[in-house]
């Protein structure tokens, strides 16, 4: 496999965080219909034993945002083939960067860029090792590729989301490994009654992983995400996304 074609690889064990529910729980269960072996990974023990019964799937109760937690699951499946850094929270407080507590800035950067970090570490260098074809699939947001004026620690840890699965993937580009990174709008999971269908988004991200494609972008968006990078550019100041 390498960067730019289409990878002619069977995906046979996957690994997934924040499985228990959402976009997550969405990705094992399509990934259980093709025949994968996956293990769930979540911090919510019952929601994840109950996923893992349904679906035919291994429980790992783990916490992403701990190292040795991420370690403990990379060693218990070494064989992965797909890893999915999908685990993520929205927070309490979504206004304005001031208006955010200590508490929340702390709590979802240690789940949503943490968790990234800490799942890279943990399984990037066994990928490496093993030195066979693999690919990493980590949810960012739209959020994390057009600034709206609030959002809270949300946003600007999603930002930093992106920057570390470009990052990866730059980092990964001549060897087996490919890299994807889902950037939903809004989805109908726990974080939101509203929103697109969760199997959707696992279809959609599943389809970009067998494709080696890099972004996964809501459609309508294109436009907002090049009007932004082009007022960065400009030095024109912010201002807020609109689809189309």
């Amino acid at each position: 496999m390498f960067p730019g074609r289409k990878q002619d690889m069977k995906i046979t064990n996957a690994v997934v965080t924040g499985a228990a529910s959402g976009i997550g729980r969405a990705l094992a269960t399509r990934l259980r219909a093709d025949g994968a072996h996956v293990t769930l990974a979540d911090i919510d023990a019952a929601a994840l034993d109950g996923a893992a019964e349904e679906l035919g799937a291994v429980p790992f109760p783990a916490d992403v945002s701990d190292p040795e937690a991420m370690e403990a699951l990379a060693a218990a499946v070494p064989d992965a083939d797909l890893v999915c850094l999908n685990a993520g929270i929205v927070g309490r407080d979504l206004g304005a960067p001031w208006e955010v507590s200590a508490a929340d800035w702390e709590r979802v950067f240690a789940v949503n860029v943490g968790g990234v970090v800490n799942g890279l570490r943990a399984f990037v260098p066994r990928l490496l090792a093993a030195d066979r074809p693999a690919h990493i699939l980590i949810t960012a947001s739209l959020a994390g590729l057009v600034t709206f004026p609030a959002g809270g620690a949300y946003a600007a840890a999603k930002h930093a989301v992106v920057a570390l699965a470009e990052q990866t993937a730059l980092g990964l580009a001549d060897t087996p490994i490919g890299v994807t990174m889902l950037c939903p709008a809004l989805v109908r999971t726990g974080m939101s009654p509203e929103g697109e269908d969760p199997a959707d988004i696992a279809d959609n991200a599943l389809q970009a992983v067998g494709e080696n494609r890099f972004t996964v972008v809501p459609g309508g968006w294109e436009d907002a995400i090049r009007r932004r990078a082009g007022r960065l550019a400009s030095g024109a100041r912010p201002e807020s996304p609109l689809p189309g």
